[in-house]
């Protein structure tokens, strides 16, 4: 008989972003004359950048013709888009060998399919609140997670506690939900944190080109000592609008060793390049190429025009709940805007009052964990027009 793994018995019944629409979905049915406004799940609204657009183009052509022609690529993806990152990271004071970098279909996956190089007595430090991901994939597993938790006192960056012991540690800066950015002290306590417990640091930089700060890492790789401690995923999603065309990477250091339970030292980049080439094909050819023009210097220009787009979309959310006296937090080095929910309320309460209220979807802070309980975050990635719609609602609204 097939046994099933009953780590999924301990997860929640659906997926956060599931539940909300279910709940749009009813409205949206029950309403239908009434214009929502969705400033839930962060998807770009933006084309892609004109360069990017037209790598692909070339690319797609090259396909179409013999000499040209590609089949499958290395499931690490191709050196040419190696070499684009590493000097996109040159660029901003970080140094990568091209053999540490590993393109894949998002940094989601990437931060779910990492746990295959950990056994699962390791113990996991998780952020609360924070991107459900990092917990839902260590629950199926299995592994016992602790958690740290995110208030206003602490900004929402909480930091190391020697009193607690964690092998496997994951942060996230700019982070998501809540917007907030770690300083370069409070990274380098961090990884001193980690080689002092022999633990390793997961790393999202998903948001890093939302930083523009130039004193504040956009890579934990900027901190001395990280790279014998620490992994670092990143996307093209928000840093270049490819939500829908899928494209990422993880950068695993080549100096990162661990031992196995008998003692055998491995290196996790060869055990990753191991993990990709059985369990993953690689990705398009034409998106790599449209990645590698989003590494340029034209591309960083072109999709900093984006950036700034949904920036400006994010100050506009600001300005309204300065006016409204309301509490928040992000926004600033971030997309997400952290607002703490008026009157006391639930954070679905709240969900629920703006959607049938104003017709405009959030997402509700308890689904990021329970120290994300009366807050709501809400995304500057809509459209001006949507933007500035939503927040003259909010404006007048009597809450």
């Amino acid at each position: 008989m097939a046994i099933v793994n009953g780590n999924y018995a301990k997860l929640q019944d659906s997926y956060l972003f599931t539940d909300i629409a279910k709940r749009v979905a009813a409205f949206t049915a029950a309403h239908p004359e009434k214009k929502i406004i969705k400033m839930g799940i962060g998807d770009v609204t933006l084309p892609l950048a004109p360069c990017v657009v037209d790598a692909m183009k070339k690319a797609v052509e090259e396909l179409g013709h013999k000499e040209t022609f590609r089949g499958y690529g290395p499931e690490q993806g191709y050196e040419f888009l190696h070499e684009a990152i590493q000097k996109y990271y040159a660029r901003h004071g970080v140094k990568l060998d091209t053999k540490d970098i590993f393109i894949s279909d998002g940094a989601k996956s990437d931060c779910g399919n990492i746990t295959d190089l950990f056994e699962d007595t390791n113990v996991v430090l998780v952020p609360n609140p924070v991107y459900p991901v990092y917990a839902d994939t260590n629950v199926m597993r299995g592994r016992k997670i602790l958690y740290m938790n995110g208030t206003p006192q602490n900004h929402f960056l909480p930091m190391p506690d020697d009193s607690v012991k964690a092998d496997i540690i994951y942060l996230c800066s700019p982070n998501n939900p809540t917007g907030a950015v770690y300083t370069r002290e409070q990274l380098e306590k961090w990884v001193a944190y980690a080689r002092k417990n022999d633990a390793i640091i997961l790393y999202d930089a998903a948001y890093e080109a939302f930083i523009t700060d130039p004193s504040i890492p956009r890579s934990i790789f900027a901190i001395p000592g990280a790279r014998e401690c620490a992994i670092e995923f990143c996307s093209f999603s928000k840093t270049a609008g490819f939500t829908g065309t899928r494209c990422g990477y993880t950068v695993v250091p080549q100096e990162l060793v661990r031992r196995t339970p008998d003692g055998k030292e491995l290196h996790l980049n060869t055990m990753w390049l191991r993990r990709q080439t059985t369990k993953f094909n690689g990705v398009n050819y034409f998106v790599q190429r449209g990645a590698e023009a989003a590494m340029s210097v034209l591309g960083e220009k072109q999709c900093g025009d984006m950036l700034d787009y949904y920036r400006e979309n994010a100050r506009i959310m600001m300005r309204t709940f300065d006016k409204k006296g309301y509490t928040y937090f992000g926004g600033v080095h971030s997309p997400y805007v952290w607002m703490q929910c008026p009157k006391g309320m639930k954070s679905w309460d709240y969900f629920d009052y703006l959607l049938n209220k104003l017709a405009i979807v959030g997402t509700p802070g308890s689904g990021f964990g329970s120290m994300g309980e009366g807050y709501l975050r809400l995304t500057a990635f809509g459209s001006r027009e949507g933007t500035i719609e939503a927040m003259k609602r909010i404006e007048k609204d009597s809450l």
